[in-house]
């Protein structure tokens, strides 16, 4: 698969998404946990996503069980705390694994075409992100103390 829009994920509500309908979007795509330390990037994702989303950018979250049982949560508790603590306008997505012999599709995809540090393909722990062009290209990966903050010159690039 040489695009991101040939991958298809289950939403919240048990849907099939297919990620064709963000072609033309700037994506960057996270895994999280709810009980993760790094859950203080959320109001930035959301900062970065209300300054960018009317220029092109999506934000797609993917919770996580798989980094110390930091995400235990039912989807529909995952909802309601996002909502509640956040105020989230992202598109959060079905719990997925991201590494190991069930890790989803689309992260398998994911770690083969943006590999992180010495090339290593597995993903260390929540909040590793995922930079996606317009194009449906993965362009850059960063690492779960990358702040998503820091990510702005590069969305800028590529919007």
């Amino acid at each position: 698969m040489s695009k991101i829009y040939s991958f298809s994920v289950r939403s919240l509500q048990g849907n099939n998404v297919m990620l064709k309908r963000y072609r033309g979007k700037v994506l960057l795509i996270v895994n999280t946990a709810s009980k993760c330390y790094f859950i203080f990037q959320y109001k930035e994702l959301q900062s970065l996503y209300e300054h960018y989303m009317e220029r092109g950018l999506e934000i797609l979250v993917f919770p996580c069980n798989q980094f110390g049982g930091q995400d235990p949560c039912m989807v529909t508790q995952i909802n309601k705390y996002n909502q509640t603590n956040y105020k989230f306008a992202l598109s959060v997505f079905d719990k997925v694994n991201v590494n190991g012999a069930f890790a989803h599709p689309l992260y398998r995809y994911l770690t083969r075409e943006a590999p992180g540090m010495l090339g290593t393909k597995l993903i260390k722990w929540n909040f590793t992100k995922f930079l996606i062009s317009r194009e449906g290209k993965p362009v850059k990966r960063y690492s779960p103390i990358t702040r998503p903050k820091m990510l702005a010159s590069d969305i800028e690039k590529l919007l």
